[in-house]
């Protein structure tokens, strides 16, 4: 499959457009040669081999490349509000990518919000939140990059975090802020920084907002809102969605390698 192709199959699955007004990151392929059409190119790279992390790094450069991939996707990439200049660690990575005959893909909030593919969906296949039960949650303009969901059988808040405890986390204990119910069934998920969206599980009526790492003001507000906050890890809440792109771009007969690298953050 040619590059341009891939990443055409990936923007169109993912809606990668529908996120551009509200995402710092710069969604699509970062790093590559691009449409051929627009690069005077006769054709775009070949891809035989595909790479996955959470994270654009020089640790899952080395090891993508390592692999003998054509592609790296992750879902934290390495322009965020535009790229002024290219220097130090930005160099760094990009020379590296370069140098390995690596392209860049990138899918941060679509990756997010997608109700098939997502980190939010994943997590709630994780949790067992009813199939059922299930509709967007965390709100973002025009767009929404979480889920909400019932849980088949409820949970106390032990057993969730428990439950939480099993993610990749790099031995980090997921963090409790206990002050909701005892039983929870609807739970609300934004994966990753997703404190932000406590006033709207507040006001969903859940019983728990599961997201990745919380801020100073979120013990406060979870308290006076009556809402259990879960901080099971950014890394960790966010490895959903790279597995999930590395199955479907298995399916479409391209080798694929799921790279990791758990921060413990």
């Amino acid at each position: 499959m040619e590059l341009s192709t891939l990443t055409d199959r990936l923007d169109e699955r993912l809606d990668t457009d529908a996120y551009a007004d509200v995402d710092a990151s710069a969604n699509g392929l970062q790093v590559g040669p691009g449409d051929p059409a627009r690069t005077g190119r006769d054709s775009s790279p070949a891809v035989d081999h595909v790479a996955f992390a959470v994270d654009a790094a020089a640790a899952t450069i080395e090891d993508a490349a390592a692999a003998g991939a054509d592609v790296l996707v992750t879902h934290h990439g390495l322009v965020w509000g535009g790229l002024d200049r290219v220097t130090g660690r930005e160099y760094e990575n990009v020379a590296a990518l370069v140098e390995n005959d690596l392209a860049l893909y990138v899918s941060h909030l679509p990756l997010d919000g997608h109700g098939e593919l997502g980190n939010a969906a994943g997590l709630a296949d994780f949790l067992g939140l009813d199939v059922d039960s299930r509709e967007p949650f965390g709100t973002l303009g025009p767009v929404t990059i979480g889920q909400r969901g019932r849980a088949s059988d409820a949970y106390d808040v032990a057993e969730l975090r428990e439950r939480l405890a099993g993610l990749d986390t790099g031995g980090r204990e997921p963090r409790v802020l206990d002050f909701g119910p005892e039983e929870i069934r609807d739970v609300a998920i934004v994966t990753g920084s997703g404190v932000d969206w406590l006033g709207e599980a507040a006001d969903a009526g859940v019983d728990a907002l599961v997201t990745g790492e919380g801020k100073q003001q979120v013990y406060h507000e979870a308290r006076e809102a009556g809402v259990n906050v879960f901080l099971a890890g950014h890394y960790a809440t966010e490895t959903f969605g790279v597995g999930a792109l590395s199955d479907l771009v298995s399916e479409w007969g391209i080798e694929t390698t799921v790279l990791d690298h758990p921060t413990g953050l």
